[in-house]
């Protein structure tokens, strides 16, 4: 058994599908077939059941995974020490973040990482969804509540706060709420429903009960950008909203709520001197702005 042939069963595996897989690749499904016979073959085990419609691991094929993943993280690691030069920081971390956090607070802080390392690649990946470290996702993960299962490193952020807000226009055309029953009355602006990604985000009927959103937005930008065009009453962030003259808090004492950044990276890149860097910059960075959050 060679690591080629523990690529082509990890994206397999992964992807789910033999198509997928040999995209991802770059090679054909013929030779991507041939190589999984051949693993099998080797293993004296079927490592997947093949169908029409997918390749679904089977007790072998899991047992495999969990050596595999452990192989690739030792050779990302092994790579990772050879690159982390000891005078110049190069190479590229990818961070992973909310939407919301990662374009409002993260993007206008990176040019002070860029100056201190300027051999440095950070890709920033804005999105509101959970990135997977074990599949290389992301090298660093922002998550909103602390993970609970993985082989990870965990520290947390910080705590924030989100409340209701709605644009002066908007209050001044429909009136402001004076308690949260008058919410029934109102344009109310929320995540899509089956797209939310994590129970920390399931907080306006946390604020009321009989919440109903007429416009749902998947992401915190677009919630925000909603809400302060007029389109209704949302829970925004206060670091995002606080500072907006055009936005006003409602029902400050009765909606305010609060959730927790997590900064996560795998176990296997614990020594990743890079890593390391940009993990204390964000915490450093955090730290700084402090009641924002």
């Amino acid at each position: 058994m060679n690591w080629d042939d523990l690529k082509y069963f990890l994206a397999v595996a992964r992807e789910g599908q033999i198509l997928r897989a040999s995209r991802k690749l770059d090679v054909s499904q013929a030779t991507l077939n041939r190589r999984i016979s051949n693993l099998e073959q080797d293993l004296g085990k079927k490592l997947f059941d093949r169908s029409t419609t997918g390749c679904m691991l089977l007790p072998p094929g899991q047992v495999l995974l969990a050596h595999a993943e452990r192989i690739e993280n030792e050779m990302i690691q092994t790579t990772a020490d050879l690159k982390d030069d000891v005078q110049t920081l190069s190479g590229t971390v990818r961070i992973g973040a909310p939407d919301g956090f990662g374009i409002s607070f993260l993007a206008p802080q990176l040019h002070r990482l860029a100056e201190q390392h300027p051999q440095l690649q950070i890709q920033l990946v804005p999105m509101p969804r959970v990135f997977s470290l074990s599949q290389r996702e992301a090298d660093i993960a922002i998550t909103i509540g602390r993970p609970k299962k993985g082989r990870l490193r965990v520290r947390k952020l910080t705590d924030y706060s989100l409340r209701l807000y709605a644009s002066r226009n908007y209050l001044k055309q429909w009136g402001t709420p004076q308690q949260l029953s008058d919410l029934s009355d109102h344009r109310l602006v929320g995540y899509v429903e089956d797209l939310i990604f994590s129970s920390e985000l399931e907080y306006n009927k946390q604020i009321f009960s009989n919440w109903r959103s007429a416009i749902e937005i998947s992401g915190v930008i677009g919630q925000f950008e909603a809400v302060r065009g007029g389109a209704g009453i949302g829970v925004l962030h206060d670091f995002m909203a606080g500072g907006q003259r055009s936005l006003i808090p409602v029902l400050p004492d009765e909606s305010t709520l609060s959730r927790s950044y997590w900064m996560v990276w795998h176990e296997s890149l614990k020594n990743s001197r890079r890593v390391q860097v940009v993990v204390e910059f964000l915490t450093q960075a955090v730290k700084e702005s402090a009641d924002q959050f």
